[in-house]
């Protein structure tokens, strides 16, 4: 099976025609040239997400403090559970992209990589704040590092991992391409689930600051999601024998798998105990992200009669919605920087 070659960092030799620029397999420099890019898309994407940035601690925790320990049991449990899988996801995504950008070949990709990296490390920083603020440290750690000891979360993290793994072992265009497969349904599904999550408190007026912190986090969250949606419609194109009616069969399937995880996952972890949600609302909502993110790559659905957001669940997208401005309570400030006025929110 072919190999990728790792990228060389000194490249003299390196082609500094636009038009040959590849997303894989091609001869860089690694100059960063503003004024050259070959994806028209990379721009746009490039100062939207410089234009997101934030920092954890100007979020005031002092509610979420005092309301935390008198959380129902149900919500607290699954308030800890959810947490503990999203700080997985994000030191993943924060170790695991240097290494997809040893073997991309297009320089103004590997910045918008190089800016994703970082926003995963707010976010790791983001829930290390959450955790401090509320917890105590032996609490702290237990969630911390749940995603070891509980089985159904282990599972999880165990899909992604592995093809992250697959990759590192052998650099196949194949298993690259699955690991970006693996990324985007990270973004798009993972992530989104345990959002609807926070925002369910928000909606019933609880833990605001967590909230808060997951409004930033899920802005970041769609840059991310709409990144690798390109980098796989680019490679559709320089790479047609990655995306045989056979492969793209498999790519669907991987989105499935990892939509029935989540619903498995959410069943667990949420359950019918916890105030406005439900089994069956998680269950309608993560189909329909899993046809959302196959529509975005011209994939047919994969659950029938679930193509468009469920009434019972518009308050999600309500509240990620980072257009809609709404005030910090504490601190009366609005939720969206100005300078991070105009997003474009479609996924």
């Amino acid at each position: 099976m072919e190999q990728l070659k790792k990228k060389r960092l000194f490249n003299p030799q390196g082609d500094i025609d636009v038009v040959n620029r590849r997303m894989i397999r091609g001869n860089t420099t690694n100059l960063n040239d503003f004024n050259n890019m070959k994806y028209p898309w990379v721009s746009d994407w490039y100062r939207q997400a410089m234009n997101n940035f934030w920092v954890p601690e100007e979020i005031n925790l002092g509610m979420d403090l005092k309301e935390y320990p008198g959380l129902p049991v149900p919500e607290r449990r699954a308030y800890d559970k959810i947490l503990s899988f999203l700080i997985f996801l994000d030191s993943l995504q924060s170790a695991n992209l240097p290494t997809l950008g040893e073997y991309i070949t297009a320089n103004e990709i590997n910045l918008c990589l190089a800016i994703q990296t970082f926003q995963e490390t707010i976010h790791s920083q983001s829930y290390s704040y959450m955790l401090d603020t509320i917890c105590e440290p032996a609490q702290r750690n237990k969630v911390l590092y749940e995603w070891k000891n509980d089985e159904h979360l282990l599972k999880r993290n165990t899909f992604i991992g592995d093809i992250y793994n697959a990759f590192q072992e052998e650099q196949s265009p194949e298993n690259m391409m699955k690991t970006i497969m693996g990324n985007y349904i990270l973004e798009g599904i993972y992530f989104f689930s345990g959002f609807m999550f926070f925002y369910n408190l928000g909606r019933n007026n609880r833990m605001p600051g967590s909230v808060q912190e997951i409004r930033y986090i899920n802005r970041d969250e769609n840059t991310h999601l709409r990144l690798f949606q390109n980098i796989i419609m680019e490679l559709k194109k320089e790479e047609p024998q990655l995306f045989t009616s056979g492969k793209m069969d498999e790519y669907r399937e991987m989105i499935r798998e990892g939509c029935e995880q989540e619903i498995h996952w959410g069943h667990y972890v949420i359950g019918n105990d916890i105030q406005g949600l439900t089994q069956n609302m998680v269950t309608d909502y993560i189909q329909y992200l899993g046809n959302l993110r196959c529509a975005n790559l011209g994939f047919e659905p994969i659950y029938e009669g679930h193509e468009t957001e469920p009434e019972s669940m518009s308050w999600v997208s309500q509240f990620s919605n980072a257009n809609m401005i709404k005030t910090d309570f504490f601190e009366a400030r609005s939720t969206a920087y100005a300078k991070s006025s105009a997003l474009v929110d479609d996924l």
